[in-house]
Order: structure tokens, then sequence, then C-alpha cells
């Protein structure tokens, strides 16, 4: 395990992880911000869906899901068709328009990456995507987690009364405890006719 003080420089680096994303969002359309690429991102990787899994999925309220999607259904990169199993809800998809806007966003991406490393070597880029692959593993699916979860567990709970003295071949046996009935007697009231 790593010292606490290996833990407390990737807390900072990790914190300045948010410098990193910025600068790549300098590199996006004025017409389509962060929140409407992961959007189309989402749609993409994992096909079409509800509004209620992609909210789950960028791990933000439906309120703020509804104002990414009405952005983006609105420039006609996704289609909000009625769901058959359910027409009060509505089915997320791509439209050609969104694919080429996902091609658009994944050239200025690269193009980006390709300029701010570039003085990386191919080994070490591979290295970074590695670790930050491992990184991403370990904390699974990267949705909040209830701080509950996070604690660790109680320690056990000791029980305080003395060990029981050994028995020696003279000493009468414990008297067993008493095992109740799994299947209780029926008890049953009859009234005269």
């Amino acid at each position: 395990m790593a010292a606490r003080g290996q833990y407390e420089e990737l807390a900072r680096q990790l914190s300045a992880i948010g410098a990193v994303k910025r600068g790549l969002g300098r590199v996006l359309p004025h017409e389509c911000p962060a929140g409407s690429a992961a959007v189309l991102n989402l749609l993409d990787r994992h096909g079409e869906m509800r509004m209620s899994r992609l909210a789950e999925l960028l791990a933000i309220d439906m309120s703020v899901t509804s104002r990414h999607v009405a952005h983006v259904a609105e420039r006609g990169w996704i289609d909000r068709s009625p769901d058959p199993a359910d027409k009060r809800s509505r089915i997320l998809r791509l439209t050609p328009a969104g694919r080429d806007m996902l091609a658009d966003l994944s050239e200025r991406y690269m193009n980006a990456l390709a300029h701010y490393l570039a003085d990386w070597t191919d080994d070490e880029v591979d290295r970074l995507n590695a670790l930050l692959g491992r990184l991403r593993g370990s904390f699974g699916d990267c949705r909040p987690v209830p701080a509950a979860a996070l604690r660790p567990p109680p320690p056990p709970v000791l029980d305080p009364s003395p060990p029981p003295a050994p028995r020696t071949a003279d000493a009468p046996a414990p008297a067993p405890l008493p095992v109740p009935d799994p299947v209780p007697a029926e008890r049953t009231t009859r009234t005269p006719v």
C-alpha cells in the first residue's frame, strides 16, 4: 500500500485534472458544450436509452439531464421518440447529424491531445492510458457512492462476560439451552353450535 504522502500528492494531481478538462473543453465548438458532448458520447457508447438511464450514466439530476437533452435535440443531434413499452417515456437515439458532430468532437480532442502531449513518447502515452484505465477500474462505475459505503466496517463487538471455566472430567456438563419448537402448536377454540 502506498504511503499517505503519495495519496496526498495523487489527490492534488487529480484535482488538477480539472484544468486539463477545461483546456480540452476550450476546443469544443460553442454550440456543443461539455454536457452536450457527454450526452452524445453516452448515446454513441451505450445505444438508445430513456432519459432516466442517461441521467444515471451522467450521474446528474434529471432536470440538468433534461436541459442537456433539449439542447442536443434542438440542434437535431438526437431523436426523442415515444417508448413503445411506455408512451409517457421517450427513447433517445443519435441522428446522423449527431454522429457527424461526434466525429468533429473526436477530431478536435485528438488534435488537442496531440498538441499538448507532443513531447511525450508513445510509450508514455500508453502507460498513461493503462494507468488511467486501471484507476477508473478501481473506482468501478464512478457514480456517486453513499458516504456510508466508504466508511470502514465497525470493529467486532466483544462479549464482556468472562470466558467459561474449562471443564474437568468430574464437573457436570452444562445444561443445554432450550430449543424453541420451529412450528408452534396450533391452538383452536371451538364454539359449540
